[in-house]
């Protein structure tokens, strides 16, 4: 099964980059090239334990479409998006969220994707070539979007910057 893992470190307390994670608006945003936008489930706003929402973009030049539901709402540690309906034959994101040893005002906010493609073995030959390098660019994409948004975001009083 592939595997993503990604790293990003966000200029922003946890509970902040949890609450924009699971923004159902940013997300929009952050998909820009993929022109990513909600069809199903909740359409606005912030998840929680339990939602759904079915997210339809272009990739590959080809429209997909994919429910995910948060299985697990940890806040502000971490939360799971796992594919209900979808191209994938299995879909599982772990987010999580701690905050930089060296900033308490700065969190690492860590990625951990587990996919499987459906047909068989071809479907794992293109996931290897093809998904996992597409989906860690887009998912990196989707970070550093996420990062700078909340890098705009003020601190809370009696807090500065650490840079």
């Amino acid at each position: 099964m592939p595997r993503i893992e990604l790293t990003t470190d966000v200029k922003a307390v946890p509970e902040a980059v949890f609450d924009a994670c699971l923004d159902v608006d940013l997300h929009t945003r952050s998909m820009g090239t993929s022109r990513e936008r909600v069809v199903g489930g909740v359409m606005t706003g912030q998840l929680k334990a339990g939602d759904a929402v079915t997210w339809e973009a272009r990739h590959f030049g080809l429209p997909w479409r994919m429910t995910v539901r948060i299985t697990e709402h940890r806040r502000p540690y971490g939360f799971t998006d796992e594919q209900t309906e979808g191209p994938f034959g299995r879909w599982r994101h772990e987010h999580s969220f701690t905050p930089n040893p060296g900033n308490p005002s700065a969190t690492v906010m860590r990625d951990v994707i587990d996919f499987t493609a459906p047909m068989g073995p071809l479907g794992r030959l293109v996931a290897h070539l093809v998904l996992r390098p597409y989906l860690q660019r887009l998912i990196a994409r989707r970070n550093a979007c996420l990062a700078a948004s909340l890098a705009e975001l003020p601190l809370p009083a009696g807090e500065e910057a650490n840079t």
